[in-house]
């Protein structure tokens, strides 16, 4: 598909946020077509998508054809990004996510349910009530977050919600990378122990 990259270094502007500089290659992307911006882009989340999908159960090579087909649909709806509704990591993992969940649907076969089987699906009320629970731990696990200390609240953040690595955090936040991982597993026991009831 992309024959060559060029290297990070090369391209990585010295004091830009991993997140302003996805959005600006985003930006490039919708609006000018640029290819150069598609491969910086491609290099930094190619390789993440295809670490998602292999973590969410594919094998290595339906990963790489997901994570292929994910950058491809960026390059097509680039467009439809707005930095104002998330981050360039966020919308490209939901895009991943989606991919995979069409995926997983056009696999499996319409198959007819025995009717013993078939009173066993839950009601439209079932459903509702599961609704309801997924409302309440999403309120708790926010809960949770806001709870911790900033300086672990920050690292969660931008691990989960930026999609940052544990180097690229120790970089951004000029803290060595022991004390990110450090703040980082104090945050998990914290978040998991507000949320035992949960599991």
């Amino acid at each position: 598909m992309l024959t060559s990259v060029a290297p990070v270094n090369t391209y990585w502007p010295k004091g830009v946020s991993t997140r302003v500089l996805m959005s600006n290659l985003l930006t490039k992307i919708a609006e000018e077509r640029s290819d150069v911006a598609f491969q910086k882009l491609y290099s930094q989340y190619a390789p993440r998508v295809k670490t998602y999908m292999m973590k969410q159960g594919a094998d290595p090579a339906l990963a790489e054809e997901l994570a292929q087909e994910t950058l491809l649909t960026v390059w097509r709806k680039a467009s439809q990004y707005s930095p104002d509704r998330g981050t360039a990591a966020a919308w490209i993992f939901t895009i991943a996510r989606n991919l995979r969940i069409d995926k997983l649907r056009k696999d499996v076969r319409w198959q007819s349910l025995p009717d013993d089987q078939a009173e066993a699906i839950p009601s439209e009320a079932a459903g509702q009530d599961e609704m309801v629970l997924i409302s309440q731990r999403r309120v708790r696990v926010q809960a949770a977050l806001a709870d911790l200390p900033p300086d672990q609240r920050a690292v969660v953040t931008l691990a989960y919600i930026e999609g940052l690595s544990h180097s690229e955090i120790a970089e951004k936040l000029m803290t060595p990378i022991g004390t990110i991982k450090s703040r980082m597993r104090l945050a998990y026991q914290k978040v998991r122990d507000a949320l035992e009831d949960l599991q």
